[in-house]
């Protein structure tokens, strides 16, 4: 679908440029003003999970009306150095609503402070004690779905990775929404949708490759299946996995890329591409037409069974 002249003109005077890597601090505020916490109306809960002598804050998210058993458990984006269960609170809030069942958001440690490997090891703890621990939510390890948008994404196929390798709980399902699989988001990446959609769309390449340069600290590690999936050697054994993308999101094709390489090694994937939407179109209304159908999405691989794909 083509975008308008006057949209893609209104969206590059909104792509700012900033020095990222000075000013990480600065972003953090912006995306913190642009999402005010509120004392909501909805039902919701914090908690704290300990871990190594400290504690990982989490907030539980219930429906207005509640479906069935299943717990949503989110990992939330922000290039692994912004975001929070504050600023993902409307989102989960809704997430919770339109899907039925509870959202358990998970605010794991940010870079630089905190680099590769504090988050994703904060959301896989946070995950083990939920799925080991009956008595934390009343779910059978097959009802916990793992969810997360952007670098959440990452962090849920991480997780998903993780779990399998070192075998302590196994997810049945994943959903992951406009994730960052790869590791290179610079010109010299595979992926046509990095330099198709890699300036003039809000999130750059640049802001990408900056994100990725805050959070991991060691080059070795660029290579981590638990940095970039896609470049796992074995991807055997994952959950039933739903992958959504955006039309114009650098971010798109890797996106995709990993679904079929899901499929090849034998899981069972969905990969759905979200016409004409950005990347981050998840902070939209409830009302904007790209969440209607995300969530539409979402509920078909909740509530049905998804027949495998030939890749």
């Amino acid at each position: 679908m083509a975008m308008s002249r006057v949209r893609k003109m209104a969206l590059r005077a909104l792509t700012f440029p900033m020095d990222l890597k000075k000013n990480y601090k600065l972003h953090r505020k912006i995306i913190i003003a642009a999402n005010p916490y509120i004392k909501p109306l909805y039902n919701l809960l914090d908690k704290k999970v300990m871990f190594e002598g400290r504690e990982i804050p989490v907030r539980i998210f219930q429906p207005n009306i509640r479906r069935g058993f299943k717990i949503l458990l989110f990992f939330h984006g922000g290039g692994w150095i912004a975001g929070n269960i504050d600023t993902y609170s409307y989102i989960c809030a809704n997430m919770a609503n339109e899907t039925g069942y509870p959202v358990v958001s998970v605010d794991y440690r940010l870079a630089p402070e905190f680099p590769y490997p504090a988050g994703v090891e904060d959301c896989y703890y946070v995950a083990r004690e939920i799925f080991t621990d009956y008595s934390l939510f009343h779910s059978k390890p097959e009802e916990i779905i793992l969810i997360g948008d952007s670098a959440g994404g990452n962090l849920a196929a991480a997780v998903s990775l993780m779990a399998r390798d070192r075998g302590e709980f196994l997810p049945s399902k994943q959903i992951l929404i406009y994730p960052s699989v790869y590791h290179d988001h610079s010109e010299k990446s595979p992926f046509p949708s990095v330099r198709e959609n890699g300036t003039g769309y809000l999130l750059t390449a640049k802001r990408i490759c900056d994100y990725m340069d805050l959070y991991i600290k060691r080059d070795e590690d660029r290579y981590s299946p638990y940095v970039a999936p896609l470049l796992a050697d074995d991807l055997n054994n994952q959950p039933e996995t739903l992958i959504i993308t955006a039309e114009y999101d650098p971010l798109r094709d890797e996106g995709e890329a990993y679904g079929m390489r899901l499929k090849k090694y034998g899981n069972t994937v969905r990969t759905e591409r979200i016409k004409d939407a950005l990347h981050g179109f998840l902070s939209l209304s409830k009302h904007s037409e790209y969440v209607i159908k995300c969530y539409s999405i979402i509920n078909q691989f909740l509530h049905e069974e998804i027949i495998n794909e030939t890749p």
